[in-house]
């Protein structure tokens, strides 16, 4: 398997560094939008701002013959924060957006994303000198953070940006050494943009004997909400959600808690009560045959992705969880390999174009 070319390292790039938090996710819409335009039949967006491509089967021309639907789902919202207060003296007060560790924001640089464009600011706190050795180790609460935009006073901040915009960690997406990078937000725009590329490659390789749905879902950070609403529009026969991972290649894992999961050992699939086992089973089935490396994770309980949304939608939906590992998850920093990504993207054009429609989901 060739490493990912320059082309699509710029274009994962593009996605993790567009400002997309829980809520806001538009401007990343915008850009899977025009990457789809050129491969689906049709690309819609919903109300809740999902947006839902579909590429018809090959082998299907009469609409009264519809095939089997699948559906590919990678969330595309970030962690972030919104501005809720601003004091008289121009200081930003802020809340989470999704399940931020307050650990690690005071010292940060963050983008305000106004309606004039990004602003810059800090999180600020006290000096070290100036807190008592009782208290250096406490986690400052949300409450008592705040951002800091270099503004004059309240009114000059009350200019620059308003109540209820968004922010994001500044870091962007950057190479480490080999195939390895970094980003503030690998989870999950690396899912969208693998059912993305998916999209893409089913497109340019035809032969798919199923209606293939590629959905780039929000709100999953806020309770996998985009996907409750777009699975149960799709109506799919089986769905694939693509999520970040657990990775546990670094110091402090506890490998008999978590699992062994390696960055470049390919994408990791999920076992467990909340994935389809006949669907399991021809993805796996997929991977030895096509030569792809795949971990498999013991899932004892629903996953908390979009797959949980999905397998419950209607009458029950044959849902399968595709993930890739990822060290330092929720953190400005997050690590993963970009050979796991391009393994994905390649398992799963695969399996969608290995699915008989006469395949039945339902468990023996």
């Amino acid at each position: 398997m060739q490493h990912m070319s320059a082309a699509h390292f710029s274009l994962l790039q593009e996605f993790s560094n567009t400002p997309s938090p829980s809520g806001f996710e538009q401007p990343l819409q915008r850009v899977i939008r025009r990457e789809l335009e050129a491969c689906a039949d049709s690309v819609e967006t919903d109300v809740m701002g999902n947006v839902i491509a579909c590429k018809r089967s090959t082998s299907v021309s009469s609409d009264a013959q519809r095939p089997m639907r699948i559906m590919l789902a990678g969330h595309c919202d970030e962690i972030g924060f919104m501005v809720h207060y601003i004091d008289e003296k121009g200081f930003l007060f802020f809340a989470p957006i999704g399940g931020v560790d307050a650990h690690m924001v005071p010292g940060q640089r963050v983008y305000v994303h106004s309606a004039n464009g990004p602003v810059l600011g800090v999180v600020g706190k006290k000096p070290i000198h100036q807190i008592d050795p009782k208290d250096r180790d406490t986690v400052i609460k949300f409450k008592a953070q705040f951002i800091d935009i270099g503004a004059k006073d309240g009114e000059h901040a009350a200019e620059l940006v308003r109540i209820g915009d968004p922010v994001t960690f500044v870091h962007g997406m950057e190479r480490l050494q080999g195939q390895l990078a970094t980003s503030r937000a690998f989870d999950d725009k690396m899912g969208a943009f693998i059912v993305t590329r998916v999209m893409q490659e089913v497109s340019k390789r035809g032969g798919h004997e199923v209606d293939l749905y590629s959905v780039t879902t929000v709100q999953e950070e806020l309770g996998l909400r985009g996907a409750i609403s777009s699975t149960y529009g799709v109506n799919p026969t089986a769905g694939i959600a693509v999520d970040v991972d657990f990775a546990s290649d670094f110091p402090g894992q506890d490998k008999s808690e978590v699992g062994d999961f390696v960055l470049g050992k390919g994408p990791i699939v999920s076992r467990g009560a909340n994935i389809n086992p006949v669907l399991f089973e021809l993805i796996c089935a997929t991977a030895r045959e096509k030569q792809i490396p795949i971990q498999i994770s013991a899932q004892a309980r629903a996953t908390g992705t979009d797959a949980n949304a999905m397998q419950l939608s209607r009458g029950g939906v044959a849902a399968a969880l595709l993930g890739v590992p990822l060290r330092y998850m929720h953190s400005p920093v997050e690590v993963l390999s970009l050979d796991d990504i391009e393994a994905a993207i390649e398992l799963l054009t695969a399996v969608v174009l290995r699915i008989d429609p006469s395949i039945s989901f339902i468990p023996k």
